[in-house]
């Protein structure tokens, strides 16, 4: 399914991330499982071995090169979808805690079976992001909030940011169209600062960017509205 093991860690290895075999043969079963089940849920578009590889598995992990995550962080996947990037974080960082959030209950379905397969402790989690966002034991509780191609800069904001607890922070995983000008004035008045942007590609030219948000004081408690507000008049 996914090229050789020294064919793949050398890919890794191209941007100091040491990936080793247990974890290779991991991934083997994550991308075996993934192209299975996708015949009957659409979950990904990237279903070549070698895709699946620079795509999802090496972009994910490289949140853990690009983003200081602290030892036992506490780390929230918005839009999980397929896993990405929380369950390729999980696989690099076991030490973290890792909840995968998702609107979609079949989605929710995959990863938890998907958790079990692999002996991941992540947690998933079937609700939207604008209704758990209201939820005492998730507001403003998370260490790190990470999202990957889910939404606009400033929608994403809205649905992110409640999560982060103050002096945490909002990793935005976006491909290279989507400046952050757009959403700095959201970001602000949900309690974020911008703080750093990371450009980088991926194998084969694609480029991406990582915008990192620090949550710098609480989010009022308005926001976030509720999703026909958010799409009708963002931020």
């Amino acid at each position: 399914m996914l090229p050789e093991f020294d064919a793949a860690k050398a890919v890794f290895e191209e941007y100091s991330l040491n990936v080793s075999r247990e974890t290779y043969e991991k991934m083997e079963q994550y991308a075996a499982f993934l192209v299975e089940y996708n015949e009957k849920v659409n979950l990904t578009a990237v279903t070549e071995g070698g895709e699946i590889l620079r795509k999802h598995f090496l972009d994910s992990m490289l949140l853990a090169k690009y983003a200081d995550i602290s030892e036992n962080a506490r780390v929230l996947d918005i839009g999980s979808g397929a896993g990405f990037p929380g369950v390729p974080l999980a696989l690099a960082r076991p030490d973290l805690q890792i909840t995968l959030l998702d609107s979609l209950n079949k989605r929710i379905v995959f990863l938890q079976q998907l958790s079990a397969l692999l002996g991941c402790s992540c947690t998933a989690m079937h609700g939207r992001a604008e209704l758990c966002a209201k939820m005492p034991e998730m507001r403003e509780k998370f260490d790190v909030v990470t999202a990957r191609a889910v939404a606009a800069m400033p929608t994403l904001a809205e649905y992110s940011l409640p999560f982060v607890k103050v002096g945490g922070t909002w990793i935005a995983m976006k491909g290279p169209n989507e400046p952050i000008k757009p959403a700095l004035q959201a970001i602000h008045m949900l309690g974020g600062e911008l703080t750093d942007t990371i450009e980088y590609q991926l194998p084969g030219g694609d480029a991406r960017v990582i915008y990192v948000v620090k949550k710098v004081s609480q989010t009022p408690t308005k926001y976030p509205r509720n999703s026909g507000q958010i799409k009708q008049k963002p931020l």
